[in-house]
């Protein structure tokens, strides 16, 4: 329990920096790692499944992604939020019948944005690969 609530906590807080460089940023061959321009908002698990999974669907209800996240309707809700407030889904809300259905969708910018991680994510694999 002290473990989620201490991973809970550093999730909600952002870290404040005194404005000097990152340590990674004081060595310059650290600096142009690709790794150190990877997409926060998608890298992170949940995120990079939800548009991978709408990059190979047109479309999903939020019912769709959340079973094939196997997650909660919080988690899904959170995260599906932060790529919507990114600009890298698209959200519908509407009723088939009397019965709320939110459906989501891959923007131009989300499919670039995964473009552009998955690119990363090869040159990072080259590079270890030629080590």
């Amino acid at each position: 329990m002290v473990r989620h609530a201490a991973l809970k906590h550093s999730t909600h807080k952002k870290r404040e920096t005194s404005g000097a460089p990152a340590a990674a940023d004081a060595h310059p061959s650290r600096a142009k790692h690709p790794a150190h321009s990877l997409d926060r908002l998608i890298h992170e698990r949940m995120r990079l499944g939800i548009i991978s999974a709408l990059a190979a669907n047109e479309s999903l209800t939020f019912n769709d992604l959340k079973q094939l996240m196997h997650t909660t309707d919080g988690n899904l809700s959170v995260h599906a939020r932060k790529l919507e407030d990114g600009g890298y889904i698209a959200c519908t809300k509407s009723f088939e019948g009397r019965l709320p259905k939110t459906e989501y969708k891959l923007t131009a910018a989300g499919k670039r944005a995964l473009e552009n991680y998955v690119s990363h994510m090869e040159t990072l694999i080259k590079q270890v690969r030629n080590r």
